[in-house]
């Protein structure tokens, strides 16, 4: 655990000198932030429902800040050869994954953080609960973590960072589409196919403010997988 924590030091050093880890910030936080002020400060609607699709919105951002953030911790260190120290190192490699991916959780939660403003501004003139922010704020950093570990698992078999991109793009898309083709599917497969949606219903209870502990565990489980499948991608890799 200490050399993951080491990693992970590394890592977010490495994010607060680079100009793509601010750059990538700052468009999250102005992209949600026009977002909220087109469906929240815009005619009268009750306070939930804005509330609602603000992390309606903000989970979109957070997906695609996730894949960003994944692609050079894996492939941008294969890279610039930089990769092959880390295997040489006496660090195991799971503790090289989980450092990684805990400093990438650390910009987004700060990035999610950060911009809690928004949904709080509602108090200005509208009725919300703290549970019901703080229960979509956490359906955010879940949906985040999740989205981080497949970008970090096509980051591992991904040679270099545009086809971690585009794979990593694409596996997230079909991830969130699976409910989609869940509706032209019979059952059982369609509940089955629903139920592995990353989004849909699996994050509007968080939208609303009900937590469903069915809904961390799916989400703890599809990181815990991605994790664990880049953890060996990496391992296969060494050895070739």
């Amino acid at each position: 655990m200490r050399n993951a924590l080491l990693v992970a030091g590394r890592e977010i050093g490495s994010y607060g000198r680079s100009l793509l880890g601010w750059a990538i910030g700052a468009a999250a936080l102005l992209v949600e932030g026009v977002w909220f002020s087109a469906n929240g400060l815009s005619g009268s609607r009750m306070s939930a429902d804005v509330l609602r699709e603000f992390f309606n919105g903000a989970s979109g951002v957070t997906m695609i800040v996730a894949v960003l953030m994944s692609i050079p911790l894996l492939a941008g260190e294969r890279e610039r050869g930089t990769l092959v120290l880390l295997n040489t190192a006496p660090i195991r490699d799971i503790e090289i994954i989980v450092g990684k991916y805990l400093a990438a959780l650390a910009m987004i939660a700060l990035i999610t953080l950060i911009s809690v403003y928004m949904p709080l501004l509602i108090f200005v003139n509208g009725k919300v609960s703290l549970g019901h922010v703080a229960v979509g704020y956490a359906g955010i950093v879940l949906l985040g973590s999740a989205a981080l570990s497949i970008g970090m698992f096509t980051s591992a078999v991904s040679r270099s960072q545009v086809m971690a991109a585009i794979l990593g793009g694409l596996m997230l898309a079909v991830m969130v589409t699976l409910w989609l083709v869940a509706k032209v599917t019979e059952p059982p497969v369609n509940s089955v196919l629903s139920g592995l949606a990353l989004h849909h219903q699996r994050q509007f209870p968080f939208m609303t403010g009900v937590l469903k502990l069915e809904n961390v565990v799916y989400y703890v489980a599809v990181t815990y997988f991605f994790l664990l499948a880049a953890t060996k991608t990496l391992e296969a890799r060494r050895w070739r």
